[in-house]
């Protein structure tokens, strides 16, 4: 099986892991943080604009791995606190409004300024 890394300037980028990973089917999305692709910086605001910012960044990256938030098929959610669940929800029904990908939540084991959710996920290639 061939395994290729995903790379975009148009999301944030890590030194020490790749934007994503495109093998055996399959495009697996590292954890994206809610940060501007151009600043690289963490952006301020509710949970509700960090989730959306985070789904922009990972439709970038799988934009740049030739698919789509369309072909998402699992999602893992790392929040910095659960009673941000119903905001978090609800901006996912928006960018997910008919059959929506599985998904499973985990809370943030350290506590990071400012970041309230960071979002990993699995796609069609």
């Amino acid at each position: 099986m061939s395994r290729n890394i995903v790379s975009t300037p148009n999301a944030p980028k890590s030194p020490v892991y790749s934007q994503a990973v495109r093998a055996g089917g399959l495009i697996f999305v590292s954890g994206t943080a809610p940060a501007d692709p151009t600043t690289g910086k963490m952006i301020e605001g509710t949970v509700q604009e960090q989730v959306a910012q985070c789904l922009r960044n990972i439709s970038a990256i799988l934009e740049a791995a030739g698919s789509s938030l369309d072909k998402a098929v699992s999602a893992t959610l790392i929040i910095a606190d659960e009673d941000d669940f119903a905001a978090i929800n609800e901006e996912w029904l928006r960018w997910f409004p008919v059959d929506p990908p599985a998904r499973q939540g985990a809370k943030l084991p350290v506590r990071i300024p400012g970041l309230k959710v960071s979002i990993a996920m699995i796609a069609q290639a």
